[in-house]
């Protein structure tokens, strides 16, 4: 596939997403590696562009350089975001309650505190992440080692066997401490996307080192 022929592809999907109002982002492909610039309103809506254009067949990398233009009638003040961070926080079943700390400036979000699970790292920015007035999430959420070398190792290449998005039989998991290396190769953006969140859902896990290459 010709950078060309990707870009028209991509613009596509964010055309097709109906969350996402593409008259505004520019789409620039390189070598299979695509960028979108331009404003979009909600720092919720910049993601959702990231993952329609992710999704795309052929794309090998992603550089989301779009950026968080509020609509003067939507903005608020980083108290009125703060508090609404700190009861959205509260009302999530999946966010661990007491252990978090909410600091807003400019508009962004920072997350503090430590969790159990990966899961729980991600539901908390998840809860966050579409408030109205945000212009970004900083998750700094620690995830508090829970298991051993063996078992994390093992659940990994588990979850990779079971997962149908995924072809786990060129993929090797190597595990030290709390960290995860992948390695091997795909034949898409988005299976290798499965493969890290495979890999982050086992419990303890900090940091996932993704080497896997994407082939035709």
């Amino acid at each position: 596939m010709t950078d060309l022929e990707l870009k028209t592809n991509v613009e596509t999907e964010l055309n097709w997403e109906p969350s996402v109002n593409a008259a505004d982002i520019g789409v620039a492909v390189k070598d299979n590696v695509v960028t979108l610039t331009g404003t979009v309103e909600s720092y919720w809506e910049r993601m959702t562009a990231e993952r329609a254009a992710s999704r795309v067949s052929g794309v090998k990398a992603l550089a989301n350089d779009l950026e968080v233009r509020l609509p003067f009638s939507i903005k608020r003040t980083d108290e009125d975001i703060a508090h609404a961070a700190v009861n959205r926080l509260d009302w999530s079943v999946t966010v661990p309650k007491d252990r978090l700390k909410v600091k807003v400036s400019q508009g962004r979000i920072t997350l503090e505190g430590e969790v159990d699970w990966q899961f729980q790292k991600e539901a908390a920015e998840d809860a966050v992440r579409n408030l109205r007035g945000v212009k970004g999430v900083s998750n700094h959420l620690e995830v508090k080692p829970q298991v051993s070398t063996t078992e994390v190792k093992n659940a990994i290449e588990a979850a990779l066997k079971r997962s149908a998005e995924v072809d786990a039989k060129n993929i090797t998991v190597e595990t030290f401490g709390d960290q995860v290396i992948l390695r091997g190769t795909v034949h898409s953006w988005s299976e290798r996307e499965g493969a890290q969140r495979a890999a982050w859902r086992a419990p303890g896990v900090r940091k996932v080192d993704d080497r896997i290459t994407i082939v035709s």
